[in-house]
């Protein structure tokens, strides 16, 4: 029955549309740990958001892909309860847990009925200060990612990204993905990933959201419950990456039908004051839908492509403006011909005003379209602690957006879209087209 009645109220929380303003109280426990909190009682139910900063670009020299292992084994055991035992308990509770790494953090999504909450942040807690890491599930969630990872090496647009991501950070990181490689998965170790825990699961570098059936008292009793026994503090933050991007194509020959390219530059930080400008023109320029310059002029008129886009890329020590597609071999070439262009193109002569009402009409209107869940509010609320936005964001977000002026556009588009500096990486057999520096 608790399964079922967990169930009912997870499809509510997912499907019921934001009604009202969203308040925002920021908690502090009485041990010290601050959270962000939108207490929502109309059911009996708690989204719970944790990010530790740092991620899979912690990863020690010649240790890439610990910190992945790492976070698929937190759940595999904790406390005096094995796999099996764990995954009992938490279904018993009709309580959900996620673990997720990224570039630049490590993520824990829990979902809990305010019924169980007591007994579902215990067995989160056991996971956070006493993982087992069994050899047994040690060794079977490596078979599952070194799978993963043999299954990469065959996926064009995995093998760009490696390549892109090469030749934008040299040593950094962020040149490699965070799973690892065959041979560096193959070789780590128990000690290893024991590492990579105590280097990840700290306090100096937690943000922490909550939305749902539970009071800002009731939350800060919480906290120093569930994280105040885990480690003050975890291993350096990696130092800013240079992007090392410079203008041309590399072809990187793979036996397709159909090749993958993926291009860009270095763009703008989150926090730069033109970030809005940058956004809203992104969207014109390369955003959702058919509807933008890059979508009109390769796919619509040309045919070139399914899909086309291109995105501001944040991470915490780069960012990027990126792109990417997909074309047949005997039409990449003209595809990029055409991207060059208009990439050229907007950078001369900016965007007409029509497109920036259109696109700040569009951006306003679908922003609140995110709030429509526990679940959705509580990661808004957390990924504004990790960009540092101010609890005030929400309230003033299409105001910045609404703000944008054709000056700004035209300032901005001359910074953020540098056609000398444009790189493609391409994989596949695309005809009539070479490597050039």
């Amino acid at each position: 029955m608790i399964r079922f009645v967990f169930a009912i109220f997870a499809t509510v929380a997912l499907t019921s549309p934001l009604r009202a303003a969203v308040e925002i109280q920021e908690v502090t426990s009485p041990g010290g740990i601050t959270a962000w909190l939108v207490e929502e009682n109309s059911i009996p139910f708690t989204a719970l958001e944790i990010r530790f900063k740092g991620g899979g670009s912690l990863d020690r020299p010649g240790k890439r892909g610990a910190i992945n292992l790492m976070t698929g084994l937190i759940e595999e055991g904790a406390g005096e309860l094995d796999s099996q035992g764990f995954a009992t308990a938490r279904d018993a509770l009709a309580a959900s847990y996620r673990f997720d790494v990224g570039r630049d953090s490590l993520s824990i999504s829990s979902r809990f009925l305010s019924e169980n909450r007591d007994e579902a942040v215990a067995l989160l807690r056991q996971a956070l200060v006493a993982p087992r890491f069994d050899q047994v599930a040690l060794d079977r969630v490596r078979g599952q990612v070194l799978s993963g990872l043999r299954s990469d090496e065959g996926d064009p647009n995995n093998i760009a990204s490696l390549n892109f991501n090469s030749m934008a950070y040299g040593d950094h990181p962020y040149h490699s993905l965070n799973k690892g490689t065959t041979e560096s998965v193959t070789a780590l170790t128990r000690d290893d990933i024991v590492t990579a825990f105590e280097d990840t699961i700290a306090l100096d570098r937690i943000f922490v959201a909550a939305t749902g059936d539970i009071s800002a008292e009731e939350l800060g009793a919480l906290l120093d419950t569930l994280l105040g026994d885990i480690r003050a503090v975890g291993a350096p933050l990696p130092d800013e990456a240079e992007v090392m991007l410079t203008g041309g194509v590399t072809v990187v020959p793979f036996n397709t039908p159909q090749s993958v390219a993926l291009f860009g530059h270095e763009g703008i930080p989150r926090n730069d004051p033109d970030f809005f400008a940058a956004f809203v023109a992104n969207q014109i320029f390369g955003g959702s839908g058919r509807q933008s310059r890059l979508s009109l002029e390769v796919r619509e008129k040309r045919g070139l492509t399914y899909g086309v886009g291109s995105y501001l890329a944040i991470y915490d020590q780069a960012h990027l403006v990126l792109g990417q597609f997909a074309s047949a071999n005997n039409r990449m070439a003209e595809a990029i011909e055409v991207i060059r262009d208009e990439w050229a193109k907007v950078a001369a002569d900016g965007l007409t005003q029509t497109e920036l009402d259109e696109a700040k009409t569009y951006l306003t209107g679908a922003y609140p379209l995110r709030f429509d869940s526990n679940a959705s509010i509580a990661r808004i609320l957390v990924n504004m602690q990790v960009d540092d936005l101010g609890l005030d964001y929400i309230d003033t977000r299409n105001d910045r957006v609404n703000a944008v002026t054709q000056e700004d556009i035209r300032r901005v588009v001359k910074r953020i879209y540098r056609p000398d500096d444009l790189r493609f990486v391409v994989v596949g057999r695309p005809e009539n087209l070479e490597n050039v520096n």
